[in-house]
């Protein structure tokens, strides 16, 4: 197989919130896709056309690509002529990036290989990931070479997803995309194969780059909300209203502060910066500062709640969010659950009532906690003390805040100013 040669048959690896958007898009565009989850539940239901979870619009594409025979899912690595890596890179230590979801599937792909294929990660990876990931595979076959153009070459790019949860199958099409090879022919052969489902612009640069194009997107991000959260503590501290006073010094036409929050969540700008700041911690102050500033944010919010609830003998406090962000259902690095679920460990004589209208149970951090409960908005609202928001769902945006009056209210977002 050479660069010129069509990608056909597309083994994707991973199917969370990024890789089975990517597989159901791919198929659509009429490749042959072959999914790999090391989940029997997500291999099932995916087989049978159900999203295993929320995705506008995913549900519908997804149906479709299974009943036309384009997509199947599996639990273990296919041949393919192109094959897409999307797994979890979380911490170990000192927020270093834990590579072996990364190297357990290049250790699942190598046995199938024959020559010409491309392997394309697609995991938010620290600088270097894509190249440990090519070493992997050679070293496991080392009959192959990432030199181009011969008959046993293979070739690795990076490809990061740029999309919002809530907009993944609108995003991933529209979105310009960075791809960065080991080789300009690994770049050129992601970028033909992007093709097929992207319209936006399509970026050609090295793997190095690429990684580093994302992390510095998505620090760039957190060092921006890290200023409107520590904003609004000195603000509080000096008795100005933060959503004001923001409001106000957003009319200077060169100032745009960001809205401040309870912290920040999700698998990308929380988790981003930190693959920057294990590059290189010495000169990586500014990043890291923001991260700190990010993530102290939940326990100065957990402090104002505990304050509150020393009023009431048996407290209740309903907290009106736990995912990430607004209208999904993704938990991930959610500092909203993190404070709803230290408020069930630290009210030991009061109730958590948890509103969350995405999820239909509480997640496995509240198990063996009593006083914590999954309840709707109205009930919530009515049987507690103090009304903690924390995610600016749409119902909670539409909500009658006449049933408010009385209540302790604690606005993280600012919704109800």
């Amino acid at each position: 197989m050479s660069p010129s040669v069509p990608l056909e048959t597309v083994g994707v690896i991973g199917l969370g919130y990024i890789g089975l958007p990517t597989a159901a898009v791919l198929a659509q565009a009429g490749k042959r896709v072959i999914g790999v989850d090391v989940k029997q539940s997500s291999v099932d239901s995916i087989n049978a056309g159900e999203v295993p979870f929320v995705e506008e619009g995913l549900e519908a594409v997804l149906a479709g690509v299974v009943a036309q025979g384009k997509l199947s899912a599996q639990l273990e690595t296919p041949e393919a002529d192109a094959y897409i890596v999307s797994v979890p890179t979380p911490f170990k230590g000192d927020h270093d990036a834990d590579l072996s979801y990364i190297e357990a599937a290049a250790a699942g792909i190598a046995p199938k290989l024959s020559g010409g294929e491309l392997i394309v990660l697609e995991s938010t990876a620290p600088p270097g990931a894509t190249e440990h990931m090519a070493k992997v595979i050679l070293d496991a076959r080392p009959e192959f070479t990432d030199e181009p153009n011969l008959p046993n070459s293979l070739y690795f790019s990076h490809a990061p997803e740029r999309v919002l949860p809530g907009r993944i199958m609108i995003e991933m099409v529209d979105n310009d995309r960075i791809i960065g090879g080991t080789t300009r022919e690994a770049a050129v052969l992601n970028r033909d194969l992007y093709a097929s489902f992207c319209r936006g612009e399509l970026l050609l640069t090295d793997a190095k780059t690429a990684e580093m194009a994302k992390l510095t997107e998505n620090a760039f991000r957190d060092v921006n909300i890290a200023f409107a959260n520590e904003l609004s503590i000195i603000a509080e501290r000096q008795g100005v209203d933060v959503w004001e006073l923001i409001e106000l010094a957003n009319h200077h036409p060169r100032v745009n502060i960001l809205q401040p929050g309870p912290g920040v969540g999700g698998h990308c700008i929380a988790v981003d910066p930190w693959f920057i700041v294990s590059a290189d911690r010495e000169f990586s102050k500014l990043i890291a500062t923001a991260r700190t500033v990010n993530d102290s944010k939940p326990e100065l919010v957990l402090e104002k709640v505990l304050g509150r609830a020393d009023r009431f003998k048996n407290p209740t406090v309903a907290a009106l969010g736990i995912a990430f962000k607004a209208n999904i259902d993704d938990l991930r690095e959610s500092p909203s659950k993190d404070i709803a679920v230290s408020l069930a460990d630290r009210l030991t004589d009061g109730t958590v009532l948890v509103v969350e209208p995405n999820i239909e149970t509480l997640p496995h951090e509240f198990d063996g906690k009593a006083n914590a409960e999954l309840a709707e908005l109205d009930d919530a609202v009515e049987r507690a003390d103090i009304i903690l928001l924390m995610v600016d769902h749409d119902p909670f945006k539409e909500f009658d805040r006449d049933m408010l009056q009385e209540k302790v209210v604690i606005d993280t977002k600012g919704l109800w100013r």
